[in-house]
Formats: structure tokens, sequence, C-alpha cells
């Protein structure tokens, strides 16, 4: 029984035929593109369950076909993992801010590629009909959005409405990357007056009041943060 359709975009032939051996011994149907402009046809035409898309590729690159896609109502929410070289930090922070849930830095290993789409894929099944959980509870911290409370190893912790936005957003989105300019975004909101516009600031207060459970919230160097997945190590 197939487990979805998973749309490759890229360019290199022997990493799309990888990929493709990989995913297909998982259970996952698999069509590729070997171009940006092919890719967006296919994935316009086909829907995936989730979207493999490599950056740099002829024709249409991947930020310009993340941009498209999430810019259609019909292929808003398709999940997309992007696949980038070292050291392109710019492209990654600009492909999570158009949309884009998580990120692969070549060269990977098929397992880690396989662990990664299987997350994605989790995190949308579990957000069903996308109406967010009012309470989320991660090791000793419950989140209580309905109460405007954080309680700490029982203990209830004063977060301003700012922190509690800001920690309840990551948590709601375990294991993706998030960087600094959309999490302000989500923190101040588009019409919301918020006093101090440097995130970093912000994060430093959130995980002060964690005290021990501090590690839940984790820095991804030159791109920004995420909550941290259960079944990361």
């Amino acid at each position: 029984m197939s487990k979805g359709l998973i749309v490759i975009v890229e360019d290199e032939a022997d990493i799309r035929e990888v990929l493709e051996y990989n995913l297909e011994r998982e259970s996952y149907n698999v069509l590729t593109a070997p171009d940006g402009k092919q890719g967006l046809e296919l994935i316009q035409k086909k829907i995936p369950t989730l979207v493999l898309l490599d950056l740099m590729l002829p024709k249409l690159d991947g930020l310009e076909v993340c941009r498209q896609l999430k810019d259609d109502a019909e292929t808003a929410s398709i999940p997309i993992i992007m696949v980038t070289a070292r050291g392109e930090e710019s492209d990654i922070v600009m492909g999570l801010d158009l949309g884009a849930d998580d990120y692969i830095v070549k060269p990977f290993s098929p397992k880690e590629l396989l662990a990664r789409v299987k997350a994605v894929i989790r995190r949308r099944i579990l957000q069903g009909d996308g109406l967010p959980r009012q309470r989320i509870e991660r090791d000793g911290v419950v989140m209580d959005m309905e109460r405007h409370e954080v309680k700490v190893d029982q203990v209830p912790v004063s977060f301003t409405a700012s922190e509690l936005k800001l920690l309840y957003f990551l948590a709601s989105h375990p294991g993706l990357v998030f960087t600094r300019d959309r999490l302000l975004n989500k923190v101040a909101g588009r019409d919301e007056f918020i006093v101090d516009r440097n995130i970093d600031v912000h994060i430093q207060a959130v995980r002060k009041k964690l005290g021990h459970y501090r590690y839940l919230i984790e820095t991804i160097r030159g791109v920004g943060y995420r909550f941290k997945d259960e079944g990361r190590t």
C-alpha cells in the first residue's frame, strides 16, 4: 500500500536515482523532474504528498519553484523539503521564509532524508484539519493558550504575550526551522506593535523561563531556531 506520492525535482541523475530507489523501498510512489520548469508543471498536475526540491536547478531555480507553489492556493499546502549544498545559508533562509517545511544539506545519507520525509509528513497528518491545538505538553513543560498559562514542572511561570506566542508557535511545529524574520512576524503579527524587534532577545527570555528545559529551543546557526523534535537526539 502506497504511503503517498513524492515528487523529486533534482537535476543530478545519480541523486534522483538514489532518492527514488530509497523512497520506493519505503512504499512511496515517486515521480521525478530534472529541472524546475518540468518540476513545477508536474507538481501542479499531480498534487503530491511532499516535494523534494533542489535549489540549484536549470530553467527555474528551486526558490522560484517554491515561491510559485506557495502563491497558488491549490499547491500552497504541499510540504516542501529543500535540498541544498553547504554554505548557502542565504538560500536556506529565503526558502524557509517562503514557506518550505525543512531543508537538508548535501551530501546527505538516504537514512537521514527518509527520516526527514517521514517527520514532515507525520506532522502534517497530526495537524489534521489545520486547527492548532490549544494545549501542548512536552517533557515537563505545559503550554495552554486558552488559559494563557505556562507550567514548568507543574509550577506556573509568567510569560509575556509575545513570549508565549513565540514558544507556542515553535512547539506547534517541532523539528521545523524558522528564520528570525518569520518568527518575528508570528510574534508581532501584521498589525501588532512590538517594542523589541530583536527575536534573539525574546528567545533568550523564553529559554531563561524554561529553566532546565531550555534545550527544547535549538539554535540553527546562520538560519534561526526550532523546537526540538522528540525523535531528534
